[in-house]
C-alpha cells in the first residue's frame, strides 16, 4: 500500500515513523513547521520502544493519489484538508483516528462512505516539537465502520498494514467503543484548564473527584440517549462503573493512583498538548459532545458545560486557571 498519513502531530508522527520502520512506503503531510525539521533532521521518536530516529518523506500537501489515507488532524482540521484533497481521494481508503464521534460524518461529505475505514487509538504519544515525539505507552489499534458494521475485505486488508505498529483489531461495535472512549478523553480537559501534566494533576485528590463526577454526569446523559457503551481492549467498561458506583473519596484515590502511573515520560493529553502548541483543542467533540447529547435529550450536563467553557477561555486568552479557581468554579456540581 501507498500510505499517506495527514497530520504531522504525536499520534500522525507515531504512526508514520513505526509504519516506515517496518518497510511500508509511508509519507507525512503537515503543517511548515514538521516539514522543515522532518525534511533537515528526520523524525524522531522516544518513549517505552527506545529511541529511533527515521527518515521520512513529508510535504505541506498532497500530491499523489494513496491506496490508504491516514487522517490524524483534529477533528476541526477535517473540513478544510479534504476541502483540499478530496479529489485525490476519491479511490482511497480513508481511515478516521479522532477523539469522539463525529469525524465519520464529517468525511462522508466529501468521500463515498464505503471508503471510509474509523478507528480508535488506544496507544498514547506526546508531541515535543515539530519533528519530535514520546511514545507513552502502548496499545491496540481498533478498526470498524459507524456506517456498515460487518467486517470487508479492505479493513481486513488495512488492519493487516496497521499490525505491523500497533495489534490491530476490527470490531462490528465500535460505535459503542467509541462513545466509550470519549469517557477516556473526557479527563483531559482537566490537564488543559491548569496547565499542567496528567501526573500533576491527577496527584491532587480534590481534582480527581472531579473526574469522577464528569463520568457520572456523562452517564447519566449516555442513558438517557440510549447508547450502548462497549468496552475497550485495555478499558473495560467495568473500570468506570466501579469507580462511580464507589464513595467520591475512595473512588478520587484509587483514580488518582492510575493516572500517576500512566507513562513514566510527563503526559499532558490532547487538550493541553493542542492548547500548548496555540491551536484550538477537541473539546467541542469530547465533553461537548456530552453537552450535545444532553441538549438533544432535553437534559442539561452542567459539569460538563462548565469545563467546556473553561477551557475555550484558557484557548481565548492564553491563560491557565489555578487549582482553587477550578475547584470553585465546580464546587456546586460535584
Amino acid at each position: 500500500m501507498r500510505i499517506v498519513v495527514i497530520g504531522a502531530g504525536a499520534i500522525g508522527c507515531l504512526v508514520a515513523g513505526y509504519l516506515k520502520e517496518k518497510g511500508e512506503e509511508v509519507t507525512l503531510v503537515g503543517r511548515n513547521p514538521a516539514v522543515r525539521s522532518i525534511k533537515e533532521d528526520g523524525l524522531a521518536i522516544s518513549g517505552v520502544r527506545g529511541n529511533f530516529l527515521v527518515r521520512i518523506g513529508i510535504s505541506d500537501t498532497l500530491n499523489y493519489i494513496p491506496d490508504l489515507a491516514i487522517l490524524t488532524t483534529k477533528t476541526q482540521d477535517i473540513d478544510s484538508v479534504l476541502q483540499d484533497n478530496s479529489y485525490l481521494l476519491r479511490n482511497s481508503l480513508l481511515l478516521t483516528t479522532q477523539n469522539g464521534v463525529q469525524a465519520d460524518n464529517l468525511v462522508a461529505k466529501y468521500l463515498g462512505r464505503e471508503k471510509i475505514i474509523s478507528s480508535i487509538v488506544m496507544f498514547g504519544a506526546t508531541y515535543l516539537q515539530p519533528g519530535k515525539v514520546v511514545h507513552n505507552f502502548e496499545g491496540s489499534w481498533v478498526l470498524g465502520s459507524f456506517f456498515n458494521p460487518k467486517f470487508t475485505e479492505s479493513m481486513i486488508s488495512v488492519s493487516l498494514v496497521l499490525d505491523k505498529a500497533f495489534p490491530a483489531i476490527i470490531s462490528e461495535e465500535i460505535k459503542g467503543m467509541k462513545y466509550l472512549k470519549i469517557f477516556a478523553n473526557a479527563n483531559n480537559c482537566l490537564p488543559g484548564i491548569i496547565g499542567k501534566s496528567m501526573q500533576e494533576v491527577f496527584s491532587d485528590l480534590d481534582i480527581s473527584r472531579i473526574s469522577i463526577a464528569i463520568w457520572r454526569e456523562a452517564f447519566q446523559v449516555i442513558d438517557k440517549a440510549g447508547i450502548n457503551l462497549v468496552s475497550l481492549p485495555g478499558f473495560p467498561l467495568e473500570n468506570i462503573t466501579k469507580l462511580t458506583s464507589m464513595p467520591g473519596a475512595d473512588a478520587a484515590r484509587v483514580f488518582s493512583g492510575i493516572m500517576k502511573n500512566l507513562s513514566k515520560e510527563p503526559l499532558y493529553g490532547s487538550i493541553l498538548q493542542s492548547i500548548m502548541r496555540g491551536r484550538l483543542s477537541e473539546i467541542d467533540y469530547i465533553n461537548g459532545e456530552f453537552v450535545r447529547l444532553a441538549q438533544e435529550h432535553n437534559m442539561h450536563a452542567p459539569l460538563n458545560k462548565v469545563l467546556v467553557d473553561m477551557v475555550h477561555s484558557v484557548e481565548k486568552n492564553n491563560r491557565f486557571y489555578s487549582k482553587d479557581d477550578l475547584i470553585e468554579k465546580t464546587k456546586e456540581l460535584v
